[in-house]
């Protein structure tokens, strides 16, 4: 076997259709991450809230610490109508990214300078349904191939996340100071 023919073998692992969906998920899981720490911090600050106020808000960010409580939750209750067609992942992971997309929408529709509590509690939905998802597709990751897989799932996933990032981070700070953020967040709910 040549090198070419071993590298492409290797290549050739990321067309499999769960590898790929797995991509897609990575990004969706690391979308929201940014969106309600740095960024959502860097729109409060421009709107002039104080400091103290934005540090307190980075505790929306211990829901990823303690989903570890609601995780046995999320492994064994089905959702109604949901799980019959899309089986207990799945429907996590579409409700949690249907959380997510609310919660970034409902951001983009609140100023923080007159709604500041009301951000906190979509903050903290997005936060939340993000962690959630994290659940769903980490378990759903193990299940969905082989062991031959998991190292492209694995690898799909931290590309997905990263560009989730960039994304979340750069692109989101740079609509926000071409259109402002209401539409920044709206296409990062889009995006969710």
């Amino acid at each position: 076997m040549s090198a070419a023919t071993g590298w492409l073998e290797a290549i050739a692992v990321y067309r499999h259709p769960r590898v790929a969906a797995m991509l897609f998920l990575g990004f969706s899981a690391g979308l929201p991450f940014l969106l309600v720490f740095s960024t959502l911090s860097a729109w409060l600050a421009q709107a002039q809230i104080e400091r103290g106020t934005i540090g307190l808000l980075s505790w929306v960010g211990i829901t990823y610490s303690i989903k570890f409580f609601w995780a046995p939750v999320v492994d064994r209750l089905r959702i109604p109508l949901l799980h019959g067609a899309l089986g207990r992942r799945r429907s996590w992971m579409l409700v949690a990214q249907l959380g997510m997309a609310a919660g970034l929408a409902g951001l983009a529709l609140h100023d923080p300078a007159t709604e500041l509590g009301t951000m906190v509690l979509l903050a903290l939905l997005v936060a939340f349904s993000s962690a959630t998802q994290d659940i769903a597709i980490d378990a759903w990751r193990i299940e969905a191939t082989a062991l031959e897989y998991q190292g492209a799932m694995s690898a799909a996933y931290q590309l997905g996340y990263r560009i989730a990032l960039i994304v979340a981070g750069a692109g989101c700070l740079f609509l926000a100071a071409e259109y402002g953020w209401q539409v920044a967040y709206l296409a990062m709910a889009g995006l969710a």
